[in-house]
């Protein structure tokens, strides 16, 4: 795309200054259309340990003012290739987890109706499954790739259905995945029962854990990722406790032992060309985070998942 409307210019307004949408991009309203939005989601009440993800997003996007407009790593300018802006928070309601699964699901096809691509910042990660339903409305059943400490696909806590332990589990159930190219991708740290694993493998999903990442490499896990995940439409769902907390203090339930940021991004920067239809970046809880660690990350893993999808509309728009 051409002619788009890009960052505030921060010669003329200092990083510091101004409203704090993600990047300082302009507001969804403020553009004709756009490519691809960053969309929040205020909501941690499927929670089963330290709250607080409701505050991600605005934690995230104040950590965001410091990103540029060109991206040497994938050697692209984002917003310059595609239309990028902010929509806001999608405002759900914190006392109904059934409701606010609706309301997201909603939100997420109203948003992607025309073709655009969406990148969602929480929230806990019970967002990701109204998220992957409205993305396999548009794909299909979709590929995944889920990094995070945990596996997510325990069946119930407290006998609730929907919390963010559960929602890759209800997503396999509910066949909006692809079940040949599933992947976790940073797991580590005690488990309920060796159970959890046998449930996991049966679901189809394979597992690089921490350990796997530092000792084989991030680039023979690109290659193993890309190889599971092939040509298909692929999720890419990122809990940011997938880092260590050297890395990620900031969050719900916390592991030792996790990924670096560099190792996380540079696998991000790893997917260039696979077919990456949407994102979310969850569990971002600022009360725990300090000198803005956890926001910082989650902004820079933010950015280059907009990049990506903005390399897509832009493959896409040249045929």
């Amino acid at each position: 795309m051409t002619n788009t409307i890009g960052p505030v210019d921060a010669s003329k307004v200092p990083r510091f200054a101004g409203f704090a949408s993600f990047a300082r991009l302009p507001r969804l309203d403020q553009v004709p259309s756009a490519d691809v939005v960053v969309a929040g989601v205020p909501f941690d009440s499927g929670v089963s340990y330290r709250p607080g993800a409701r505050f991600g997003p605005a934690h995230i996007r104040e950590s965001s003012r410091l990103l540029r407009p060109y991206n040497p790593a994938l050697d692209v300018s984002p917003f310059d290739i595609a239309q990028v802006a902010d929509a806001g928070d999608i405002a759900v309601n914190p006392f109904n987890i059934h409701e606010a699964i609706e309301t997201i699901e909603a939100a997420a096809l109203e948003l992607t109706a025309d073709g655009t691509s969406l990148v969602t910042i929480g929230g806990d990660h019970t967002i990701a499954l109204p998220l992957l339903r409205a993305a396999a409305n548009r794909h299909g059943p979709v590929a995944l790739v889920h990094f995070d400490a945990h596996l997510d696909t325990w069946d119930t806590y407290f006998g609730a259905e929907y919390t963010h332990g559960t929602p890759f589990r209800r997503a396999v159930e509910e066949g909006i995945v692809d079940t040949e190219a599933l992947s976790h991708v940073g797991t580590r740290g005690p488990l309920y029962g060796k159970k959890d694993l046998e449930d996991d493998r049966r679901f189809g999903f394979g597992i690089v854990t921490s350990s796997d990442v530092y000792h084989q490499g991030v680039v023979e896990v690109i290659d193993k990722l890309r190889q599971r995940v092939g040509d298909r439409p692929v999720y890419v769902s990122i809990d940011i406790d997938v880092l260590d907390p050297a890395h990620a203090p900031g969050t719900g339930t916390p592991e030792a032992g996790g990924m670096t940021s560099r190792e996380l991004l540079e696998i991000l920067r790893g997917f260039r060309g696979l077919n990456v239809v949407g994102a979310d970046v969850v569990e971002v809880s600022p009360a725990y985070d300090h000198a803005e660690i956890t926001g910082i990350a989650a902004s820079h893993v933010a950015y280059d998942l907009v990049s990506l999808l903005a390399l897509r509309h832009e493959e896409a728009a040249s045929g």
